[in-house]
């Protein structure tokens, strides 16, 4: 029950600092913890430290873990249909000996990611974990040992890679559908956690900044209904304008709307035809 535990908070929305098309969750880069919350899981358990820190000469977030758990959570409210890709980054000094994917005793990462799609009772909360898995091998996924309702993924796998800085883009809306066969309900939460409580080793993760781009169809689509806006507009502006010049306060048109003959017309025959 470790990451359902992990997930008990108020689900406040936190205003993230967002561009044209990307969602800050947070610039660690920047030295920026804004909206990033402790976590602890149970009040018996040893915190992991959590600090910013230089590595190689950019600022990052590294967790410290042993033989304990907590994490840091990002509350908010969010379309996934909206926002589909997670963007992050992250370096582990080496995975977990004993951990294992399958096991409750190895649920133990030394970097993991997840995105939590509250809805209904607490206990029936969907989410997916990204981790830096022990034995999965990249790419696979499976249930939670504790609940089927959290699926993780390998992102990462093994110790080819640990000591470098790794860069992910994951669609979520796309693992959601695929992982649970249904449309996701809004995201609540984004939570990072290095923890080694269950199997008493120690590790330490680092996280880079954390983001959601934005759906490119989602621009395109508001693009679309702004142009239809405009032309709406102009068109109803046409239609409020009058289809002649008003002459001495009175229409050039008659009531059928076809033009009437001009009296001057009439004078220049009649003077034509006096000149004959």
């Amino acid at each position: 029950m470790k990451t359902l535990l992990f997930f008990l908070l108020v689900l406040v929305g936190i205003q993230a600092e967002a561009s044209d098309n990307e969602l800050h969750l947070g610039r660690f880069s920047s030295g920026d913890l804004t909206g990033w919350k402790e976590q602890t899981i149970g009040i018996l358990k040893h915190k992991t430290s959590y600090s910013l820190s230089k590595d190689n000469g950019r600022t990052v977030l590294v967790a410290r873990s042993t033989k304990s758990a907590s994490g840091r959570i990002y509350a908010l409210n969010l379309d996934p249909k909206e926002y589909q890709t997670l963007k992050w980054s992250w370096k582990i000094d080496h995975t977990i000996k004993k951990g294992d994917e399958k096991s409750k005793k190895g649920d133990d990462f030394a970097a993991r990611l997840c995105v939590f799609f509250p809805h209904g009772f607490f206990s029936k909360t969907p989410a997916i974990c990204y981790v830096w898995a022990n034995k999965l091998l990249k790419g696979e996924h499976v249930a939670n040992p504790f609940t089927a309702n959290i699926i993780t993924l390998a992102a990462d796998s093994g110790e080819e890679l640990a000591g470098r800085w790794t860069f992910h883009q994951r669609n979520i809306l796309e693992d959601y559908r695929r992982f649970f066969g249904e449309e996701p309900p809004r995201i609540g939460a984004v939570a990072l956690m290095t923890d080694t409580d269950n199997t008493g080793e120690s590790a330490i993760g680092y996280y880079g900044d954390i983001s959601f781009i934005r759906s490119p169809k989602i621009d395109n689509d508001k693009q679309k209904d702004q142009k239809v806006l405009e032309t709406t507009h102009n068109v109803s502006k046409l239609k409020d304008q009058p289809a002649k010049t008003m002459e001495n306060g009175k229409s050039n048109l008659s009531s059928s709307g076809n033009a009437q003959p001009k009296k001057a017309n009439d004078a220049s025959l009649h003077s034509e035809s006096n000149s004959r």
